[in-house]
């Protein structure tokens, strides 16, 4: 098999202010309920990276499934660490590394309250509005799309998403889809900081569950979808319903949007304890979630340039503009957005007025259905989807602007949840006219297996349907280039935004989008200038 250089990558470091907050160890100490063991000392900061640590700042260590972090204090010393928080195990563990200890029954439990007392960031204390959107599918793009209209409407914003963190127009790759703790505290600050007015969070259920979200409000809460994804972390869709429905009580927000495209949708209104506006989209909700719903959206156009749509509200309220991205679930994701702004305090005429200047939406959403090639030859889109219901949802979106073909490109994670690959492949064959079959993060299990079970259930499910397996996708996107001609297109769906490849735990140097415009070239196609990594900058 053949790669581009391996790399190990090393994780995104932490942002941090420039001028952080300090705190007497003695108080941190005395605000989670611990015990301080050795000499007071003053406090910058709180991390869990005994590497990602900046001097000054309190060292947390946490029992983790192999190892107990504590027995990196001495590390986090050497790299500077002022203190070190962790439990009665991890003290003595950590005792060698000369640090004064601040020792607490459950160090997780306090996590987010430590950071939150050290960054001086309670609620209340001058932070920008807080926009969090949760969901299977969705989530990141809503979050890219808040940050791109309130910068529309003059609004100094910043995003966390699986692909960045924005601060006030500074983008920088992000590790975790939900920030940790201490690291969602340090981005709260450093926003307070550069005068940012609004921040735009997408929240995973893991960070709902493994308590990322400690010591946060949010004063919009909203909900996308729920669709088969995760059940490795949750077993089964009532548990990982379970992980969602915490965000909507008056402990994590103070306000509701939620989405009725899919029918938990209406479970999470029901089951609420904050006010909720809902909103549903013609031609994806049923058609009384459409009866249900305070806003309405539906689409007025298609093209390969982007969606039109309409939002209106019952009131008689009305918009009609474009977002950048194809397809209805893109103008689904972008009417709950607005809804979200509104919902914040934003004025109706403030964001109407923009969108109309602007002539549409103006944002970024990195590896969502983005177009990769030129003005001649097949259409060739790059997309970070990875369940059933967004391959569904996309490809019917292509199907919709393409006058020939559609081809299929994509493989599947490994080490994560195997029960979606039958359903992946057959969402595939039901929504293309060819399916190539690939790698894509094989992590630790084998890339053959992961292959035939893909290969099998499509096959399965449409033994008639035209099906090539090929390794590795360097070769793959060769092969569906080679299949295709001018008026089809292709939908590399999974690597998106994404710039490596997990194999075995080394994580190789890797661009879709540039594999795919290289393929393309190599075919004879001009693929025009590059849009990537934002269109809107420079």
């Amino acid at each position: 098999m053949s790669h581009t250089t391996p790399k190990r990558r090393t994780p995104p470091t932490m942002l941090r202010p420039a001028a952080p907050n300090r705190r007497l160890l003695s108080d941190v100490a005395a605000h989670v309920g611990g015990r301080l063991d050795g000499e007071d000392t003053e406090v910058c900061g709180v991390t869990l990276s005994s590497t990602d640590l900046k001097p000054g700042e309190l060292f947390v260590g946490i029992r983790g499934a192999n190892r107990h972090g504590a027995e990196f204090a001495a590390q986090a010393a050497a790299n500077g660490a002022a203190a070190v928080l962790t439990d009665h195990e991890g003290a003595g563990i950590a005792a060698a590394a000369g640090l004064p200890i601040v020792i607490v029954e459950d160090p997780r439990g306090v996590l987010g309250d430590a950071a939150m007392f050290v960054h001086r960031t309670a609620p209340g204390e001058d932070l920008p509005l807080l926009l969090g959107t949760t969901g299977t599918n969705g989530k990141t793009s809503v979050t890219h799309l808040l940050e791109g209209i309130l910068t529309q409407i003059g609004v100094v914003a910043g995003a966390s998403t699986s692909a960045e963190r924005v601060v006030a127009g500074e983008r920088v790759v992000s590790g975790l889809t939900s920030p940790e703790a201490t690291e969602f505290h340090a981005l709260l600050a450093l926003m307070r900081e550069r005068g940012v007015k609004a921040f735009a969070v997408e929240v995973s259920a893991q960070a709902i569950t493994r308590r990322r979200l400690e010591g946060v409000i949010f004063d919009v809460a909203a909900f996308t979808n729920l669709t088969h994804d995760h059940l490795d972390d949750y077993g089964d869709m009532e548990t990982y319903y379970a992980a969602k429905r915490p965000f909507f009580t008056a402990a994590r927000a103070r306000r509701g949007v939620v989405s009725l495209d899919s029918a938990p949708g209406a479970r999470i209104v029901a089951d609420a304890e904050i006010p909720v506006t809902t909103i549903a989209t013609r031609g994806i909700a049923e058609t009384g979630a459409i009866d249900r719903a305070d806003w309405i959206v539906e689409v007025t156009s298609e093209a390969q340039s982007g969606t039109g749509f309409a939002l209106a509200h019952r009131d008689g309220r009305r918009l009609e503009t474009t977002v950048p991205v194809i397809g209805a679930h893109m103008a689904a994701n972008a009417g709950l957005a607005i809804v979200m702004m509104l919902e914040a305090g934003y004025a109706w005429e403030r964001i109407t007025a923009a969108l109309e200047r602007d002539g549409g939406i103006r944002a970024w959403v990195p590896g969502r259905t983005q177009l990769v090639s030129g003005s001649e030859g097949p259409a060739v889109y790059v997309d970070f989807g990875h369940t059933p219901d967004a391959f569904e949802k996309t490809l019917a979106a292509v199907r919709r602007v393409t006058p020939g073909k559609v081809l299929m490109l994509f493989g599947a994670d490994g080490d994560r949840d195997t029960l979606k690959r039958p359903d992946m492949s057959r969402a595939a064959v039901a929504g293309s006219d060819i399916t190539v079959i690939t790698d894509h993060h094989p992590r630790f299990e084998n890339a053959a297996d992961i292959r035939r079970v893909l290969v099998e259930s499509a096959r399965a499910a449409d033994p008639d349907h035209e099906i090539h397996e090929v390794s590795p996708p360097e070769a793959a996107i060769v092969k569906a280039v080679s299949l295709v001609g001018p008026g089809d297109a292709i939908l590399w769906a999974g690597p998106g935004h994404q710039n490596y490849r997990d194999i075995e735990g080394v994580q190789y140097a890797y661009s879709a989008r540039e594999l795919a415009r290289q393929a393309l070239i190599d075919a004879g196609w001009p693929t025009g200038e590059r849009v990537w990594p934002n269109p809107y900058e420079g």
